[in-house]
């Protein structure tokens, strides 16, 4: 296995999420601030998580179900543009980041709420913006009506 290959397969989103709920979690540890005391707390977190996680595997069944790949670096072979993908463009990366945000309130580490956009802005920068180029190469006005109708994000 060369080296690129070493590092294609760390350059995926799991390693990126991973990285980010690290870098929360050490700020939660090491720098705490003054917990929120209020009951809705845990259950704003828990419906976060919960639901970051419910809406990832939503759209992998429905890749599957559509025969088409949900693994960065590759091609899709069939354009899926119903169920959650009519709501947002990237469920599974809108996921990975409710899950994130939902672990950044469990643990009171609200200074690490700035590293949400900065999630985004990795996964769009390493994902996103080259898999729109080949869902624009591959199916064409199709994807570009889907785009034009559906946001990134929400």
């Amino acid at each position: 296995m060369s080296r690129s290959d070493i590092l294609k397969w760390l350059d995926v989103p799991p390693a990126w999420l991973m990285l980010f709920l690290v870098l929360a979690r050490i700020q939660a540890v090491r720098l705490p601030v003054a917990p929120l005391d209020h009951p809705l707390i845990g259950f704003l977190a828990g419906l976060l998580v919960g639901g970051g996680v419910l809406l990832t595997l939503v759209a992998v069944i429905q890749m599957r179900q559509n025969h088409t790949t949900f693994v960065p670096h590759r091609h899709a072979r069939q354009l899926v543009t119903n169920g959650v993908f009519a709501r947002s463009r990237n469920p599974i990366y809108l996921g990975d980041a409710m899950v994130l945000t939902g672990l950044i309130v469990y643990w009171n580490a609200w200074p690490s709420l700035v590293l949400v956009p900065l999630f985004l802005w990795v996964i769009t920068d390493r994902f996103v913006l080259q898999e729109e180029a080949w869902l624009a190469e591959d199916f064409g006005p199709g994807f570009e009506d889907w785009s034009a109708r559906v946001r990134r994000w929400l």
